[in-house]
């Protein structure tokens, strides 16, 4: 059976969508990613420095997605942009030579967005997106996503998000990024 988290596709039953504090859990998180998003064990700790930091920034908004049982299965974190922050001093020129840097101001970022992988293609990722950018005051959102033809693509292609630079290279990326940005409220499929 599924349930509808709100009015967005069903997700599994078992599965709830909502507020959660992952800065206690950011191994639980950490752990989810590593799998889909094949992370190794120096990755997962430069990586644990990184959110802990992120889920200190004022504005900084996350959501998992946890089975009956408290396992963590999905989640997603993103906060209110700035310029300074070492995300968008990356992303700048790459969106400046495209004519977007204006996407840097009033945006929320969504940050991290990852489902393990036997969990994926049930709504998940759909429903901690579409969740989160509902409760924010910004009027737009932007990320950044491995650029290739991936599920995640597609996802955000559904959702309203365009290419807005690519290819972007970051620092110690095995591959390149593309950024994307899309008006709030996201569109829904």
């Amino acid at each position: 059976m599924s349930h509808r988290v709100g009015g967005q596709p069903p997700v599994p039953r078992d599965i709830a969508i909502g507020p959660r504090d992952l800065a206690a859990r950011v191994d639980d998180a950490l752990a989810v990613q590593a799998h889909a998003f094949g992370l190794t064990d120096e990755e997962i700790g430069v990586r644990r420095h990184i959110v802990l930091r992120h889920f200190a920034t004022p504005g900084a908004r996350a959501l998992g997605a946890t089975t009956a049982t408290g396992r963590l299965v999905g989640f997603v974190y993103g906060l209110p942009n700035q310029r300074s922050y070492w995300w968008s001093t990356v992303v700048a020129p790459y969106l400046r030579a495209g004519g977007h840097e204006g996407w840097l101001d009033d945006s929320f970022v969504i940050t991290e967005l990852h489902v393990h992988p036997s969990h994926q293609k049930l709504g998940i990722g759909r429903a901690l997106i579409t969740t989160i950018t509902d409760g924010v005051v910004e009027p737009r959102s932007i990320l950044s996503a491995i650029d290739a033809e991936t599920p995640a693509r597609g996802l955000y292609r559904d959702l309203g998000y365009c290419d807005l630079a690519r290819p972007v290279h970051f620092p110690s990326a095995r591959s390149p990024y593309v950024v994307m940005g899309a008006r709030l409220p996201l569109r829904r499929g």
